[in-house]
C-alpha cells in the first residue's frame, strides 16, 4: 500500500470520493466551493478550508494574523466565483499552552477577516489539538446564472488575472529563511505574505459583467491554478504577459534567482486567474476598475491542451507543479 506522502493531495481526495455517494449538485464536486439549490435559480454557495500551524503559519505570522488569513483563505475562493460571503462558521484546534493573550488575538483576527469582507462570525467549535487548527466555513448566496465555473474556457477566451505574482514567493524566502532585503523590498513582500488580501470585489464585479468562461483564485500557484483550468474546460493556454512584481524583481537580482520561477510555482497570491470572452474584454476591464481593482491580460486561451510561456521571443513550457500537500 502506498504511503500518503507518495500520493498527494489531488489523489487522497480521489480516493475518499471513490468511497462516497456524491449528488450531482450546481457546481461540480472539486471546483473552488460547493452549491445546493434552494430555489428555481438561487443557489446557496458554501466553502470550507482550513488552516493549519506547521504547514501554513511562518515565522513572523501573528495568531490574530494567522487567524485572519484562515478567513482570507475562504472568501479568496469566493471571489473567484463572485459570491459575497454572509457568515462564517469557524472550528478551533487549539494546543495546550496558549496563553489568554494568545487566544484573545485569535479572536480578534477571525472578526477582522470576517468584517473585512462583510460577514460575520456566527459560531462553530472549539477543541483541544496537538497543532494550531483553524478551520472556517462560509455561507453566501447567488443566483445560478451569475456563479461561474471552472470548465467553460474556450479557444480564443483572453486569459487575465487581478493583479502582480511573485511577492508571496519571495516573501515566504525571506521570513522562512531569515535573508536580509533592504526594506523598501522586504517590507511589501513580507506583508503580502503576513496580511494577504482576497479580490472579492474585483470578482463581483466579473460575475456581473456575462463575460466570465471560467475563474480560479491562485493560491496554490500560477501554474498549477493553469493546469486546473487546462484540466476543466480541456484546453490550453499562450502566457505572453507574465506581471511579476517590481519588489520580486529587485529580491532575485539580489540573490540571483529566477522572478519567473517566483511568479509561476509560489502560490498564496490570492490573485484571481479567469478567461473571458474577448467581446466582454473590454467591459470587464471597467467593471473591475470601477471596483478599485485592476485586470492585467496575460495571454490566450488555445485549442492545444499545453501551457507555455512567450518571453522575449523565446517559448518556455510551464510545469504542472505548485503547492499540493502530502507531497515529499
Amino acid at each position: 500500500m502506498r504511503p500518503i506522502e507518495s500520493l498527494g493531495e489531488k489523489e487522497v481526495i480521489r480516493i475518499l470520493t471513490s468511497r462516497m455517494e456524491i449528488p450531482e449538485t450546481p457546481i461540480p464536486f472539486g471546483d473552488d466551493v460547493s452549491a445546493i439549490r434552494i430555489e428555481r435559480n438561487l443557489l446557496a454557495v458554501l466553502k470550507t478550508d482550513m488552516l493549519v500551524g506547521r504547514t501554513d503559519v511562518p515565522p513572523g505570522m501573528s495568531l490574530r494574523q494567522a487567524a485572519r488569513k484562515a478567513v482570507v483563505m475562504n472568501v479568496s475562493d469566493f471571489a473567484s466565483k463572485g459570491v459575497e460571503p454572509v457568515a462564517v462558521l469557524v472550528s478551533l484546534g487549539l494546543p495546550k499552552g496558549l496563553k489568554e493573550e494568545e487566544i484573545r488575538e485569535i479572536g480578534e483576527g477571525l472578526n477582522e477577516g470576517a468584517r473585512e469582507y462583510g460577514a460575520y462570525v456566527i459560531g462553530g467549535d472549539t477543541n483541544e489539538a496537538s497543532d494550531l487548527i483553524i478551520s472556517c466555513s462560509l455561507l453566501g448566496f447567488s443566483d445560478k446564472e451569475n456563479l461561474v465555473n471552472r470548465f467553460g474556457a474556450k479557444p480564443g477566451d483572453i486569459v487575465a488575472v487581478t493583479g502582480e505574482f511573485g511577492k508571496t514567493a519571495a516573501g515566504l524566502k525571506i521570513l522562512i529563511e531569515g535573508l536580509t532585503v533592504p526594506d523598501k523590498i522586504g517590507n511589501p513582500l513580507k506583508e503580502a505574505v503576513l496580511m494577504p488580501k482576497a479580490r472579492l470585489k474585483e470578482g463581483v464585479a466579473l460575475s456581473k459583467t456575462g463575460g466570465l468562461t471560467s475563474s480560479i483564485d491562485s493560491s496554490d500557484g500560477l501554474a498549477w491554478s493553469l493546469y486546473e483550468l487546462l484540466d476543466a474546460s480541456n484546453v490550453g493556454f499562450i502566457i505572453d504577459n507574465l506581471p511579476v512584481a517590481k519588489e520580486a524583481v529587485e529580491f532575485s537580482s539580489i540573490y540571483g534567482l529566477d522572478p519567473y520561477e517566483l511568479s509561476l510555482y509560489g502560490g498564496e497570491e490570492y490573485e484571481l486567474i479567469v478567461t473571458i470572452d474577448p467581446d466582454f474584454w473590454e467591459e470587464s476591464k471597467r467593471s473591475v476598475e470601477k471596483s478599485g481593482g485592476s485586470l492585467i491580460k496575460i495571454g490566450v486561451t488555445t485549442k492545444e491542451k499545453k501551457i507555455v510561456l512567450k518571453l522575449d521571443g523565446e517559448i518556455r513550457g510551464i510545469e504542472r507543479r505548485g503547492w499540493e500537500h502530502f507531497r515529499i
